[in-house]
């Protein structure tokens, strides 16, 4: 039940106040680069080291211009637009099924499984690039999207299955009992049945597989040589030289690579948020 402002006491107030104060300093903390890189993107370089913080003088589009121009950048943002998109559906229908299988059935080494598979949650990038290097090589899918699409499938997995485990595990079995007793299959009672009551882990882990897979920097720089693979948060390093006497290009060049990851988790974020603080802690 609500409570009025009016009726609360001095003491109350007083910390219904600063909790609104701390909440509008953490937004306006998050927010301010991001908004500062994109009006620096329609600013000149004069503007830009004369009036870092200001808003820009006109809207020119020049700097988007000069970053396409310079640099194929749109040829880096389709590489990750199809390298991340289907990453994340290899990422979430097949550990979707994985998921559902340590959550319901019972067999031998389960609990070593999926406590194998977890503890790569703590495994640092590091030391995965020598024996990640090696296996794509000798696979030869060296400087391949779809070298790229099954790395970036494997170092998502271990958050995926966690999301999913507790997501299916929170779901009542009362509803695949009545399934089978319908006559639907396995099969036929996981995707029809189970798969639409986890829409929201499913939906929390694609957006964290996107985002991570669309942000990724290191693997990214290790396995891709040419331009036919190479990704959009790469490309920006690559960039930056030419880009080092002209930041109205450099920064319109960074707004193309983030807009895209904002606007997914600013659609998606309650599922996410919702998905992580219930679902995933059951069982």
């Amino acid at each position: 039940m609500r409570t009025s402002f009016r009726n609360l006491t001095a003491k109350e107030r007083a910390a219904f106040i600063g909790k609104y104060l701390f909440m509008g300093l953490c937004t306006l903390v998050a927010l301010f680069p991001i908004a500062w890189v994109i009006m620096s993107s329609f600013k000149t370089n004069a503007e830009i080291l004369s009036n870092g913080v200001g808003l820009p003088s006109s809207l020119s589009p020049d700097g988007y211009v000069a970053a396409l121009t310079i640099s194929p950048i749109l040829k880096y943002f389709g590489n990750s637009v199809v390298i991340t998109v289907i990453t994340t559906v290899l990422n979430v229908l097949f550990l979707a099924m994985a998921a559902y299988v340590f959550a319901r059935t019972r067999f031998r080494g389960k609990n070593l499984l999926y406590f194998i598979l977890s503890l790569s949650l703590v495994v640092p990038t590091t030391a995965l690039l020598q024996p990640v290097y090696s296996v794509v090589n000798s696979m030869g899918l060296y400087d391949t999207k779809m070298g790229l699409i099954l790395v970036y499938t494997a170092i998502n997995m271990p958050m995926s299955l966690l999301i999913l485990r507790g997501t299916f595990q929170s779901i009542p079995r009362a509803l695949e009992e009545a399934a089978y007793l319908d006559g639907a299959g396995f099969l036929r009672t996981f995707f029809q049945i189970m798969m639409p009551c986890a829409k929201g882990g499913l939906t929390s882990a694609a957006v964290l597989t996107f985002l991570n897979s669309w942000n990724e920097f290191t693997f990214a720089l290790m396995l891709t040589n040419g331009q036919d693979a190479r990704t959009l948060p790469l490309s920006l390093s690559y960039f930056t030289a030419q880009f080092s006497f002209n930041y109205t290009a450099m920064f319109a060049a960074v707004t193309i690579a983030v807009i895209p990851s904002i606007l997914v988790f600013a659609v998606f974020q309650e599922q996410v948020v919702s998905s992580l603080t219930a679902g995933s802690v059951k069982g």
